[in-house]
């Protein structure tokens, strides 16, 4: 059988008692990428660059607390013994509904401070979104974090990193690889509809729709507990915000018609 084998230390370097891991550096370059490719399309939106930078801010610091958290409540086991472990965030271990969830809510309160249109923003920021989570997926993939079940594939993934997340030695579904492949097909969908898409909004929820849909089918291969019958966590969340998502493109997209015609 042949395999991939990734045995690279998760942990690049220490600065005294802080591990710098692949995972916090992938992480941090994934936003600056998605900070830096929604200035770019601010100016189109009529958005200005302080806006946008304060709306990032809010939007990471809320999306991270928000990743954090639910990670940690999903596996409490593992944080009950070491509590300070718990903010170590850098390390790995962030739920990506979590941290979408949290940072919507950062960029709506923010939205609504700075008196700006959610809407419009949303829309903005939707194709960074994409594009950076591709880009933090790639520490995943090295450090073994969500990892795949087992699998006999020719591409299945083995780690041997002692400090690796994933089971050592088991060859297992590439689950963080197939994700980035989706994310990059979103993100050239999204790219190719910006600015095409009608009412304001759409574009942001075009985008809940098609992560969504395929990270429900990308769930069956990660190795996650089942909470529902066969169905992880994940598949849950996943059918919500498809069904909302595309309810609610739907539901806008009929009321911007009737609007235009009137």
């Amino acid at each position: 059988m042949n395999t991939i084998t990734i045995g690279i230390d998760p942990i690049i370097f220490n600065i005294g008692s802080y591990a710098i891991g692949w995972h916090g550096v992938l992480m941090v370059l994934g936003i600056i990428v998605a900070v830096l490719l929604t200035l770019r399309l601010a100016k189109r939106a009529g958005i200005s660059e302080e806006s946008i930078f304060t709306s990032a801010f809010c939007i990471v610091l809320f999306g991270i607390i928000g990743a954090r958290l639910v990670h940690v409540l999903d596996n409490l086991d593992l944080y009950g013994d070491d509590p300070a472990s718990i903010f170590a965030f850098w390390e790995g271990g962030l739920a990506w509904y979590g941290g979408l969830v949290g940072g919507f809510l950062g960029g709506a309160v923010y939205a609504w401070v700075g008196k700006l249109s959610l809407a419009r923003l949303a829309d903005t920021v939707a194709p960074g979104v994409i594009l950076g989570l591709a880009i933090g997926r790639i520490g995943c993939t090295i450090n073994g974090d969500a990892y795949g079940t087992p699998t006999s594939l020719p591409w299945g993934f083995i780690y041997t990193h002692p400090d690796a997340f994933a089971p050592l030695g088991v060859a297992g579904h590439p689950a963080p690889v197939y994700e980035i492949i989706w994310n990059l097909i979103v993100f050239g969908v999204l790219w190719k509809l910006r600015g095409r898409l009608k009412p304001d909004g759409a574009l942001f929820l075009t985008m809940i729709a098609m992560y969504s849909f395929g990270r429900f089918f990308i769930s069956w291969v990660r190795e996650e507990p089942a909470v529902l019958g066969p169905l992880h966590q994940a598949h849950i969340i996943s059918l919500f915000l498809f069904i909302g998502a595309v309810a609610l493109l739907l539901y806008r997209k009929v009321g911007w018609v009737k609007g235009e015609n009137r």
